[in-house]
């Protein structure tokens, strides 16, 4: 498998990939450089919006511009201003307590997960912001919210507490957004890495890049491993399939953490990767809201 540097951006703290299909564009985050990105594959292009929080994730907005999760809540960014407008602030949000990873589910409504920002309180869950901007969270108990996707037919949605080395799955309520019957979908042993970002094929297996482990590996329905694809670099963070026929893989990676030894070893830790995984995609869904 050929592994493609295609952005050598130096993140701290690469994540939160989204890929456009109308405008065939890959956004994604810096979230401790307060950076978002906006690459475009056809040109090498990557422009940068500086944020005023920490940004964990984002998906483009039908109304124009970006909602996004930053480390106080759920805003709505304007490209052209660079200018970030609340949304929601969740009462209760501890001031220890960021977002992380966050996506749109194809009904057009916003999921984003908090996080203890010193990783190591169980004060994180998973939010769900709805169209008419009512926002609920809907899972508690989570120290490092991550790998949060659906499965194509969008009756199971994924999950995951990287600090506890498991993903979910529950069943999900496509009308209503509700989810049900949580159990474990995948469970990591300790020394294997950390479950971080997380995205779905046609095919409706689950691709994972496994943070400390140099890897992403897809998974089948069922949760068994069936292949993994070795990284230049310690933490990938997200993986998001792109491109004009959704048959790319682009991964995220993070600087963060690593000593400069290990920074000579891997000088590309942080930039924005791809590969061609032999299987396609699904579309990523525009917030509605």
């Amino acid at each position: 498998m050929q592994i493609n540097c295609v952005c050598d951006a130096k993140a701290i703290l690469g994540e939160g990939p989204y890929w456009d299909v109308t405008d065939q564009l890959l956004y994604w985050v810096d979230i401790k450089g307060c950076k978002i990105h906006r690459f475009d594959p056809a040109t090498g292009k990557d422009e940068t919006w500086s944020t005023p929080e920490v940004v964990g994730s984002l998906a483009v907005r039908a109304k124009g511009g970006l909602v996004v999760a930053l480390r106080s809540g759920l805003y709505f960014f304007d490209l052209t201003t660079g200018q970030a407008t609340p949304a929601v602030l969740p009462s209760g949000h501890p001031e220890h307590n960021r977002f992380n990873d966050g996506k749109a589910d194809r009904q057009g409504r916003f999921w984003a997960g908090s996080m203890d920002d010193l990783e190591k309180q169980p004060s994180g869950g998973l939010f769900r912001l709805d169209t008419d901007l009512k926002c609920q969270q809907l899972v508690d108990q989570i120290t490092i919210s991550n790998s949060l996707c659906w499965s194509p037919d969008s009756r199971t949605l994924y999950y995951s507490d990287s600090c506890q080395h498991k993903v979910w799955a529950w069943d999900f309520d496509a009308d209503s957004g509700e989810i049900s019957n949580r159990r474990v979908f995948i469970e990591l042993p300790s020394a294997d890495g950390a479950p971080d970002g997380a995205t779905i094929d046609f095919e409706g297996y689950f691709w994972l890049s496994v943070w400390g482990a140099w890897e992403v590996r897809r998974y089948d329905p069922d949760g068994r491993l069936d292949q993994t694809v070795r990284m230049p670099v310690q933490q990938p963070s997200c993986p998001m399939f792109g491109g004009p026929q959704l048959d790319t893989i682009y991964v995220t990676s993070a600087s963060k953490g690593l000593s400069e030894k290990q920074l000579l070893q891997q000088p590309q830790a942080g930039s924005l990767f791809a590969f061609q995984p032999g299987v396609k995609g699904l579309p990523e869904m525009r917030f509605q809201g």
